[in-house]
């Protein structure tokens, strides 16, 4: 079986390693650390493809300490209890560096079975996860770990990957590599940071083009290999949140460039239950009482979109993105009915006013007879002023009015109705 490009291309030194300069530039803490030689319990978190395995594998070549590597999607509490076993023999005497990969597929007690001898430094624990450790890394192991966040790699740091992929390949191959600058800029942009995509798709391409003495690589040829690959999305993890995320906000802070580009990605990724959901709770939210219209064209928008499903769909989709974005925006809806819940969670306003429940007889007990209820419509302007809200929240007020042209409207109204 042939080891993959990336893995051939493991670095001699920290400045091999591409990206995270902010983790591994000179004078960094992270590197520090790694040249002190005396290396506490990591935990690498970040998007696949961005390093973490390749600066744990380094970190080990330069440690005495013996390596064991599991990952997590696979390993059991046996593989576990096997390792803790070393420690007792002379391979463990200086103790064991364990590198977990996707730590966040074991459970809590495969993770408590490893607390005792990281917490005592017979084992020294090198963790990567995709997902927040926050949320899904026993905390007793966090809080004796170290995190560092990984972050996509710049293009320009990826090119330095694809040109030392290029002259291995070449070596390995005993021929010459023409790989255009077109070619190798579209595959630096379009693999969405991820470095070992990166050079997975510059091995097709090199196996794509050997036809001849020279192997040739053109900008179409990398496009028809990398074409979809840009698209950093998991359903479950966090990219998807942080793009359902950046396209409620987007559409919230007015940007329709930012909203149509972050529903291209939801788009491209066949999400569409994202994409609709969150464009009616920002049409709610966001733009609210400013034009409380947009709700239900937003709404029948969104039934045209799972009507006609992809690829269709994007059109009504764009539309009412667009719509969201250009409209006048209030949140006050959003914050009274918070507001309310705050009083109702304390427990306050239990008893509801007598005018208003729903009474068919009085008991004898009550010295005052009858509901008393002032039914609106019965009084000029359809108002009159009775109390609603229960006696110890009565002066309490959830609603503010926004300063946009409906709701200004209404209060000038109400100020005329209730000063009259």
């Amino acid at each position: 079986m042939n080891t993959p490009l990336a893995d051939r291309l493991r670095p001699e030194s920290l400045d091999d390693i591409v990206g995270q300069k902010e983790l591994l530039a000179p004078g960094r803490p992270l590197r520090k650390i790694i040249e002190s030689g005396n290396i506490p319990n990591l935990i690498f978190y970040g998007p696949s493809g961005v390093g973490k395995t390749t600066l744990a594998s380094y970190i080990a070549r330069i440690t005495n300490r013996s390596f064991k590597k599991l990952n997590g999607t696979t390993a059991s509490t046996a593989d576990i209890k096997e390792i803790v076993s070393s420690l007792n023999t002379f391979e463990g005497i200086n103790g064991v560096l364990l590198y977990l990969d996707e730590i966040q597929y074991l459970n809590k007690k495969q993770q408590q079975t490893l607390l005792e001898f990281i917490e005592n430094g017979s084992i020294t624990l090198i963790a990567s996860t995709t997902e927040n450790p926050y949320f899904y890394i026993y905390n007793a192991i966090l809080s004796r770990s170290t995190v560092f966040e990984f972050r996509p790699v710049e293009p320009d740091e990826i090119l330095k990957a694809i040109d030392r992929a290029i002259r291995v390949l070449s070596d390995e191959k005993g021929k010459e590599i023409d790989f255009s600058d077109e070619a190798k800029a579209h595959i630096c942009s379009a693999c969405g940071g991820d470095v070992r995509k990166s050079l997975n798709a510059v091995e097709l391409c090199v196996l794509a083009g050997d036809e001849g003495e020279v192997i040739r690589v053109d900008e179409e040829l990398a496009k028809s290999l990398t074409q979809r690959s840009g698209a950093r999305y998991d359903r479950d993890g966090d990219s998807h949140y942080d793009v359902i995320s950046a396209y409620q906000k987007s559409m919230r802070g007015s940007d329709v460039d930012a909203a149509l580009f972050y529903l291209a990605r939801l788009v491209e990724a066949g999400d569409l239950i994202s994409a609709c959901r969150r464009l009616v709770v920002c049409a709610c939210e966001d733009v609210g009482l400013a034009y409380p219209q947009i709700i239900p064209i937003v709404k029948s928008c969104v039934d045209i979109a799972m009507q006609v499903g992809f690829p269709e769909a994007r059109i009504p989709l764009a539309d009412a993105v667009i719509m969201v974005c250009l409209a006048p925006k209030s949140n006050s809806g959003v914050n009274a009915i918070s507001a309310a819940q705050e009083d109702v969670r304390k427990g306050l306003g239990q008893v509801v006013p007598r005018q208003l429940q729903n009474v068919h007889a009085d008991g004898e007990e009550r010295d005052v007879k009858g509901q008393h209820y002032l039914y609106p419509h019965s009084y000029p302007n359809h108002w009159i002023d009775q109390q609603y809200l229960p006696d110890d929240v009565r002066d309490h007020r959830y609603y503010e009015l926004g300063d946009n042209k409906t709701e200004q409207a209404y209060k000038a109204y109400w100020d005329k109705i209730k000063n009259s």
